[in-house]
């Protein structure tokens, strides 16, 4: 494919992303399609002569959109919403023409510096404490990871290199291994299962703190755990809140845990993957009181904030944490301002060596949309959630299981565990919307998350019809059983 072809397959393919987007809400959710389904349909080795494009265009709609999951359907409800926008698509379509491996400001200065730059745009946008921002001098600053899930991690690391060596440098007799099998790290009951992950990976036990009746870690729990573990001689180093819990979007109490973690030395990480993107509006800034008692913070403006994936942003309060843990100089990677401290090299500030040029995506989406109107966005999902919990509450045979604070609906209908995941059953088999469930206090409940960028009033409505006629038809099914079972 030369220069004139692409110019003209370019414009063929943006017809057809338009045409997807804007006709996706006549597309089934859910794929019809079993496992294993795709391999029968493509060779088993790829082709020895060229193919055409118009064969390769075919064969999208023909093998792989029968297979796809239409996150981006006004009628998908399910985990939480999966940013997209025009602005960040156009951006992909530059990263990938520049194709840089930005790992040092050498390897392309304008990435690494844009990146800079929007995070600070963006922490400012949050109202974040200036010690988590670059500036011209700061301490802290930002980095975009790939997803939540790494920054946890990279935060962990940090934390066990941090201590390790200040446990080392006043007592030097002890080793690594002895330390590390007395590290604990903390997190609430109900934080996202990649905390524990992070605590596989990183060798660390990882001990879950209950939370209280509103699904919230507070400061007794986390206190009785912490002096517990040390008068056992087990030593806590690492303590991960959450602001938006993905099973129900609750918020852990920062303005008390903090404290505590401040108190006793331990590194303070603050998961706020979904519900960061909501600090952004003044109304839902005091969710995040309390970050200025953090090392590190997260959240993914791939989810709510109009930035396709991968785009997970992380700050930290002293970079020198960062790089103080992963730093390796290997002479072909070294250039002659790197210890300028005029620059940073984010290959310091993250696992990967590679990363793509992503901060194009933020300035995009940043200058195109604005800051009010990236507000007016969030502020209309949460509205349509609140829209949804009105419906629910107005129908007796259903129960609201959590708080509505943003843009999640956790709800069940008032009866068995048996009944919800058959109405669970029954409304992602007919495939009109699509739904996934959570576990809260050994309860099955459904979660309805506001996603689609294009959702309306009326696809809530219609959704909400749906649920109440699945629901009618499984209560139904369940009083002819009891009456069998009574005959």
């Amino acid at each position: 494919m030369n220069a004139s072809e692409f110019r003209r397959r370019g414009k063929e393919m943006v017809d057809y992303v338009a045409d997807y987007l804007e006709g996706i809400e006549g597309r089934q959710v859910f794929p019809d399609v079993d496992p294993g389904y795709l391999r029968p349909l493509i060779p088993t080795t790829a082709p020895q002569e060229p193919e055409t494009f118009e064969a390769i265009i075919e064969d999208i709609e023909k093998i792989i959109m029968p297979g796809v999951t239409h996150w981006h359907s006004p009628y998908f409800f399910a985990y939480f919403p999966t940013a997209s926008s025009y602005p960040a698509m156009l951006a992909d379509m530059l990263c990938g023409a520049i194709g840089c491996i930005g790992f040092s400001w050498a390897a392309s200065p304008a990435c690494t510096e844009l990146e800079t730059v929007m995070m600070d745009w963006l922490g400012k946008m949050l109202q974040l404490p200036e010690a988590f921002l670059a500036g011209e001098a700061g301490e802290g600053g930002g980095v975009i990871q790939g997803t939540a899930s790494e920054a946890t991690l990279v935060a962990l690391l940090a934390a066990r290199t941090k201590v390790t060596r200040h446990l080392q440098a006043a007592s030097p007799e002890l080793t690594q291994a002895a330390i590390m099998e007395k590290l604990v790290a903390y997190a609430s009951d109900q934080a996202h299962s990649s905390v524990e992950k992070a605590g596989l990976i990183g060798g660390v036990r990882l001990k879950a703190i209950p939370s209280d009746g509103k699904f919230a870690m507070r400061a007794s729990a986390l206190q009785e755990a912490l002096e517990r573990d040390k008068a056992a001689g087990l030593i806590p180093f690492f303590v991960v809140a959450t602001l938006g819990t993905t099973s129900c979007c609750s918020f852990d109490n920062l303005l008390e845990v903090g404290p505590i973690c401040h108190k006793e030395g331990l590194w303070l990480h603050v998961d706020a993957a979904y519900a960061g993107s909501a600090f952004i509006c003044p109304e839902f800034r005091h969710l995040l009181n309390g970050v200025e008692f953090a090392d590190s913070f997260n959240f993914n403006p791939h989810k709510w904030l109009l930035v396709n994936f991968d785009c997970s942003a992380m700050w930290v309060k002293k970079r020198t944490d960062l790089t103080g843990a992963f730093r390796l100089d290997p002479v072909y990677l070294r250039h002659s301002h790197q210890d300028s401290g005029l620059i940073t090299d984010y290959r310091h500030w993250q696992l990967p060596l590679g990363r793509r040029f992503r901060s194009l995506k933020m300035w995009f989406v940043f200058r195109m949309y604005g800051v009010k109107g990236l507000q007016a966005y969030i502020r209309k999902h949460v509205q349509l959630s609140h829209a949804f919990e009105a419906l629910v509450r107005q129908d007796t045979r259903f129960e609201i299981c959590a708080e509505v604070i943003l843009g999640l609906v956790c709800f069940r209908l008032k009866g068995s565990n048996k009944l919800n995941e058959a109405l669970l059953e029954s409304i992602n088999s007919a495939k009109k919307i699509h739904l996934v469930p959570c576990s809260l206090r050994d309860r099955f409940v459904l979660r309805f998350a506001i996603c689609s960028r294009t959702v309306e009033l009326a696809h809530v409505q219609l959704a909400w019809e749906h649920i109440q006629e699945m629901a009618a038809t499984v209560l139904r099914a369940q009083g002819e059983e009891k009456a069998e079972i009574k005959n």
